[in-house]
């Protein structure tokens, strides 16, 4: 029996991409029609309210639309059937005055942005560029990649992560960087099952299957790690910090995991990598939505999807450190949220809350 709370079941218009904002406030929707914002408020005493903060109406589409913080700018790029503009062109968006202030051009398609007050990073297939935010904005960096068709980079504070150049025979498939930019958490598929490399160490985790689509985020408080794949699983992990594991190195039980790393040969002599490798597990999961995948009129839609054309599913963002929300885009684009509690045995789980379609009623 489905005893989920319904917040809201009507069905809005069809979202081409979807992406928080650097502290989950907020998140923008790519739609076939432009782009909208829409607030996650959860001051009130109801399981989750939806606002429509403002929609941008192009009568075209937008793949990729990245929001800088709360401000007015949005770094948006053309998708869908309709691309409101060129795929190789990447538009800063100024909405309180409705009008591009920046333009960017490149030689192949965008996938992917991060916006900082003072950064513009621009992913594309196999190279990440870096300007300043600036007007005109003013080139820094190129750095080559491997194949990058999702767009992969993490824009820290002061760090800037993303694939190198070689990385063998499993590409990455998400990358997360703590808030605190002292961790990089990657998950990538490799022989039928996915996993996440922490710090250095290698940690399995459920996600079986061909073309597993992952996405990972750090809690707030960089203790915690939501991972969703497209087997519609959300998994709550605890992270191993450096300073702790560095504080453990330094203890006298450290020396009894030295007999433990003999069986991983000359890893565990590699300086630099942490002395204990081991697969781990969440310690909760539950169940998301993952809706209906398919994509009407067309095999792609959007730039910033899996390579299969789908429609992003499965994006996470941390409210605190016990309330975690899942998005996806789509025919019937979702908000689902998830609170974490302790339980009377003492363990940890991780339970749906409500749910909401966030264009519900919603017509541009």
């Amino acid at each position: 029996m489905n005893t989920r709370p319904v917040i809201d079941e009507s069905v809005g218009p069809y979202s081409l991409s979807t992406a928080f904002n650097n502290d989950t406030s907020c998140f923008s929707v790519g739609l076939d029609t432009g782009f909208c914002e829409v607030r996650n408020d959860t001051s009130t005493e109801a399981i989750g309210f939806l606002s429509l903060t403002y929609a941008t109406v192009f009568n075209a589409g937008i793949g990729i639309a990245e929001m800088l913080g709360q401000s007015n700018y949005l770094a948006i790029v053309g998708g869908g059937r309709n691309p409101k503009f060129p795929q190789n062109k990447l538009i800063i968006w100024d909405d309180a005055k409705q009008k591009i202030a920046i333009t960017l051009e490149f030689r192949t398609s965008v996938l992917g942005v991060r916006l900082s007050k003072t950064r513009i990073v621009v992913a594309l297939l196999n190279s990440i560029h870096v300007f300043a935010f600036s007007t005109p904005p003013h080139k820094l960096s190129v750095y080559e990649t491997s194949d990058n068709p999702l767009g992969l980079a993490c824009l820290g504070q002061k760090l800037l992560a993303f694939p190198g150049r070689s990385l063998g025979s499993s590409p990455l498939r998400a990358m997360a960087l703590s808030p605190d930019g002292e961790v990089l958490a990657t998950g990538s598929e490799s022989y039928g099952y996915s996993r996440r490399q922490i710090a250095g160490k290698w940690q399995s985790f459920d996600g079986r299957g061909p073309r597993s689509d992952i996405f990972a985020f750090f809690s707030p408080s960089n203790s915690l790690l939501a991972v969703t794949s497209d087997k519609s699983t959300l998994h709550i992990f605890d992270v191993p910090h450096p300073r702790e594991m560095t504080r453990r190195s330094q203890s006298p039980a450290a020396a009894t995991e030295e007999g433990t790393n003999q069986k991983w040969g000359f890893l565990s002599r590699v300086p630099l990598l942490p002395r204990l490798f081991s697969d781990e597990y969440s310690f909760a999961n539950a169940n998301f939505d993952i809706g209906d995948g398919t994509v009407p009129g067309s095999p792609s839609l959007a730039p910033h999807s899996v390579p299969t054309g789908r429609p992003q599913k499965g994006i996470t963002g941390w409210l605190d450190d016990r309330t975690i929300l899942v998005i996806g885009a789509g025919r019937d684009g979702r908000w689902e949220k998830f609170v974490l509690y302790d339980g009377e045995d003492g363990k940890r789980y991780c339970v749906r809350d409500g749910w909401k379609r966030y264009l519900g009623g919603s017509t541009f």
